[in-house]
């Protein structure tokens, strides 16, 4: 029987921000951080999986534990919190998982067959060099992914820019190769920070966090 889809539209005793929906076959999957009721801080828990029916979107089931806490060699005591992620699928048609924990500056990849099964740590975002995105002299902390893959490129959307922080320019894209790791194209500023926004167009809603991006037709949307 059909049930009349409401919001919030999960339980009310769960609790996914940073939500990124996606059509992968025949059901919308949501990907997210994971706040823990009445938890000392943000992002407490592991990845979560949601989905629907694409028909139905009031009928949505908990898919479990998408990717544990603890589940990235850098985070093997899980001391750390896991931040926004981003989903996308690969051209070898597996899934691949983009985050950032909160005490790194660099972004952790993992991969999956299956859009809600259990993702497994793959490696970080590096350059050929093998070097860490992030760490290297000149780079900026990344920050919240979103992720888009065309063909054998994969955009790569990170950063956050707070009021007063001359060191954070904008949203930074990075491309990278087919293996979903490597970087093909060096980072770029897309969009300036509320510190490099004058003059720009971008007064009064320069870019502060959560990258997110969708193409509609041949028009790209950046959030």
């Amino acid at each position: 029987m059909k049930r009349q889809a409401v919001n919030p539209y999960l339980p009310s005793w769960e609790y996914i921000p940073d939500g990124e929906p996606y059509v992968f076959g025949d059901r919308v999957y949501v990907y997210g951080s994971h706040d823990l009721f009445n938890g000392h801080v943000f992002c407490l828990g592991d990845y979560m999986g949601w989905s629907a029916p694409v028909d139905d979107l009031g009928d949505w089931r908990c898919e479990g534990v998408t990717f544990p806490r603890d589940g990235d060699p850098v985070n093997a005591e899980g001391k750390m919190c896991l931040y926004a992620p981003d989903v996308t699928q690969g051209p070898d048609g597996r899934y691949y998982l983009y985050y950032v924990y909160d005490k790194v500056g660099f972004v952790s990849v993992a991969v999956c067959d299956s859009p809600a099964g259990r993702f497994q740590f793959l490696g970080y975002v590096h350059d050929k060099a093998g070097r860490r995105l992030g760490e290297r002299p000149g780079d900026e902390p990344q920050f919240d992914p979103g992720v888009l893959t065309e063909g054998d490129r994969t955009f790569l959307y990170t950063g956050f820019c707070g009021r007063g922080d001359k060191s954070r320019h904008g949203a930074m894209c990075t491309v990278l190769g087919p293996d979903m790791v490597t970087i093909e194209e060096e980072t770029r500023i897309v969009v300036p920070g509320c510190e490099y926004e004058a003059g720009t167009g971008f007064e009064g809603h320069a870019y502060f966090e959560a990258a997110s991006i969708r193409k509609r037709g041949d028009t790209y949307y950046f959030v």
